[in-house]
Parts: structure tokens; C-alpha cells; sequence
């Protein structure tokens, strides 16, 4: 079997097994997502294997796998941890914490930090992102992008800088809460990302919204 047919089949493997995998598919099953991070891990780990360029490949993409597979369990196990952590410290039901396999996503209704048109925090609303900080501090193998989303009531142009500027405030309390500034990255996509539609009220509502991206760093 040659270089590139290894990769090939190695490759096709890995988009089947992330087809198939919903880490989210037996959400009462507190390994669930460690299996598919040592699955999807364990492809990654043969695909690089595979692909060195010497006359050892199928070795290479044993190794591979087995520490992907190790790499992938941990890194499961990790966000497992964190996103139940989190979600017992959120003081608001109407902040949710998702675990897509590999990375956390927080998500913070608008109406739970800002008022409206505004980009400035409540100070009595910032105890969730506090909750988050201390999540982060505990654990510190990590990046965070802290992204800000409207829905599509105004111009574009408005609504952009709106969300640029409240991604910027919720990660100045990450920073002042000691998460160092390397780790932080905010910006705003303004309407571009809607989650829901936004020809209602409620639709509308789910959109306006500050998520916190928790990546793991491999």
C-alpha cells in the first residue's frame, strides 16, 4: 500500500467516523465524549502516522493512532470535567454550556449581560462570567475566543461594532479575573451567525448573544 492510499483510506476513515460520532448522543453518559475524543483522536493520530513519507507506514499509523487515541481520551475527559463544572456554577438558567467533543462553547443570552443597544455590563449580571473565569484558571490548557452576535434588527454596519464591543467587555472581566491576556481573543460577527430565525421575537432573542469558546490545546 503507497504513501497516498494510506493517507486516502486513513483520511476517508476519519470524515465516516466524524459523520457518525454525536458526542452529544447520549448526553447521560458521562464517558461519551471522552470515547469520541479517543476515537476521532486515534484517526488523527494514523492519518499523521500515514503520512510520513518513509517505508514504515503502517507502523507510523499505528503509533499514531495509539497516541491520538490517548491524546484524543484525555482531552474527552477534560471538557467532561469542565462542562460539568461550569454548568453547576452558572447562576442563570439561561446560560447553557455545550461540549462538541472537542471544544466548549458557553452561551450567554444578551439580555442576561446588557441592556438594550448597550455594550455595558450589568455589574450585578457579571458573576457568570466570573464563574467562567475561575473554570479557566482551574483549568489554564486552553484558548478562549469570546465572539459577539446580534440579530439583524438595525444596519449591519451598527450591529457589528455592537457585538465587536460586547465580546470586548465580557473578555475584560475574563482578564481582570486573571485569565491571562494570551489566552483571550474577542471579536464581534455581528447578524452573520444566527441561530435561530429572525422573524420572531424569540428567534430574534436567541440570537443576541455573547458565546465563550473554550479549545483545548493539543
Amino acid at each position: 500500500m503507497n504513501f497516498k492510499t494510506t493517507t486516502l483510506l486513513a483520511s476517508a476513515g476519519l470524515l465516516a467516523l466524524t459523520a457518525c460520532v454525536d458526542p452529544n448522543a447520549y448526553p447521560d453518559d458521562p464517558n461519551a465524549r471522552a470515547r469520541t475524543g479517543a476515537i476521532l483522536g486515534a484517526v488523527s493520530g494514523a492519518i499523521v502516522g500515514a503520512s510520513r513519507s518513509d517505508d514504515n507506514q503502517l507502523r507510523n499509523a499505528v503509533i499514531g493512532g495509539a497516541v491520538g487515541a490517548a491524546v484524543g481520551g484525555v482531552i474527552g475527559t477534560s471538557l467532561d470535567q469542565q462542562a460539568a463544572e461550569l454548568r453547576s456554577s452558572m447562576g442563570n438558567q439561561n446560560v447553557t454550556v455545550t461540549n462538541n467533543g472537542d471544544y466548549l462553547v458557553v452561551n450567554m443570552p444578551q439580555d442576561v449581560l446588557f441592556a438594550t443597544d448597550s455594550a455595558t455590563l450589568r455589574p450585578d449580571l457579571t458573576g457568570d462570567i466570573k464563574s467562567v473565569a475561575a473554570s479557566l484558571l482551574r483549568y489554564p490548557n486552553s484558548t478562549i475566543q469570546v465572539i459577539g452576535h446580534t440579530d439583524n434588527a438595525g444596519s449591519a454596519a451598527y450591529n457589528q461594532d455592537l457585538s465587536q464591543r460586547r465580546a470586548v467587555s465580557v473578555a475584560n472581566i475574563l482578564r481582570e479575573s486573571g485569565v491571562p491576556n494570551g489566552r483571550i481573543a474577542a471579536f464581534g460577527k455581528g447578524e452573520d451567525n444566527p441561530i435561530a430565525s429572525n422573524l420572531s421575537p424569540q428567534g430574534r432573542a436567541q440570537n443576541r448573544r455573547v458565546e465563550i469558546i473554550i479549545r483545548p490545546n493539543v
